[in-house]
């Protein structure tokens, strides 16, 4: 992308209209105060020196979906994005990016390794998998429903999600409806220790952007959202591998047992205190609980995916 000498109070304004967020979860999603945002979209706020580092922003707009930086470049025209296009998903370190076949969801490769596990980081080895990159939305869900006859979540009117909701994660699944879904897409839920290694990479980061204690990279109680966010807002706070809402947000369901009908949930969620969403940290509960702050992603093996689009292409 082009190099932009800084970033006015009309152009912050665009990119979180493009990006379709409201002040407060653009302010989250960059690291600062609602104030701030909107003291500089009004253009009261001296931004020298600027507020938000300026890779905070140029990465914001660079890892956009193609239709953001549309809907970016209509508003302010397209001087700030370069005829390039670059990359618009940069890959992290160490990771692939499929398309996965069933459910359409964009998933991760996490290579096999050893990786610091636990609050004791003690070494763990992990065989190669498919991660989810995001939660499981509502949208997703209602593709699920529609093709089983499950019965929908609490809240959803008509067999529909709540409206403007369909790209957040679906919540009030039970520890059943999630594997349900996962069978549906060919796909498992994770184990712990495979979500625990995606979320902290092979050096065992306190975070999965590393080991500052920084709320805002999240969807946490002390942000003051009060409710899920959409899948993709945070992208300051993805993992080493690439995954979001692997710290707050909704709390995830893992295929781990820890006593018979109890399993391990992971991430913390929108209704957790920072220091409880730390990827190390333990939580389970039974497998019939269902509540507003708990979901699920999916993972698979490398031999299933590849089965599974054998199958697809008819080999």
């Amino acid at each position: 992308m082009a190099t932009v000498e800084r970033w006015t109070g009309i152009e912050v304004r665009a990119l979180r209209e493009a990006k379709r967020m409201s002040i407060r979860e653009f302010a989250a999603h960059l690291g600062v105060s609602e104030r701030m945002i909107s003291k500089w979209e009004a253009g009261r706020e001296n931004i020298r020196p600027r507020p938000v580092n300026q890779a905070a922003l140029d990465t914001c707009l660079t890892r956009s979906d193609a239709d953001t930086r549309a809907r970016f470049a209509h508003l302010v025209g397209d001087s700030l994005v370069s005829d390039a296009q670059p990359d618009l998903h940069p890959e992290p370190i160490g990771s692939d990016r499929i398309k996965h076949p069933r459910d359409g969801s964009d998933m991760v490769k996490v290579e096999g390794s050893v990786f610091l596990s636990g609050p004791s980081n003690e070494p763990v080895w992990v065989p190669e998998f498919y991660l989810d990159a995001h939660l499981v939305s509502n949208a997703q869900y209602a593709q699920f429903l529609a093709a089983t006859g499950r019965t929908p979540p609490q809240r959803w009117e008509n067999g529909r999600y709540p409206e403007g909701l369909a790209d957040h994660p679906v919540v009030f699944v039970t520890w059943y409806d999630a594997a349900a879904y996962a069978e549906w897409a060919g796909k498992t839920l994770p184990t712990s220790q495979q979500w625990e290694k995606a979320a902290r990479g092979t050096r065992g980061n306190v975070y999965p952007w590393g080991d500052q204690p920084t709320p805002a990279k999240c969807n946490v109680r002390e942000n003051g959202v009060g409710s899920t966010t959409p899948v993709d807002c945070y992208q300051s706070g993805i993992s080493p591998y690439g995954v979001y809402d692997m710290c707050g947000n909704v709390w995830e369901w893992c295929s781990t047992e820890t006593r018979h009908g109890r399993y391990e949930l992971k991430g913390g969620a929108w209704t957790s205190l920072f220091d409880r969403a730390t990827p190390s940290s333990f939580n389970d509960a039974a497998a019939t609980m269902c509540d507003d702050d708990t979901g699920f992603r999916c993972a698979t093996s490398v031999e299933a995916l590849d089965t599974l689009l054998s199958d697809r292409h008819g080999r």
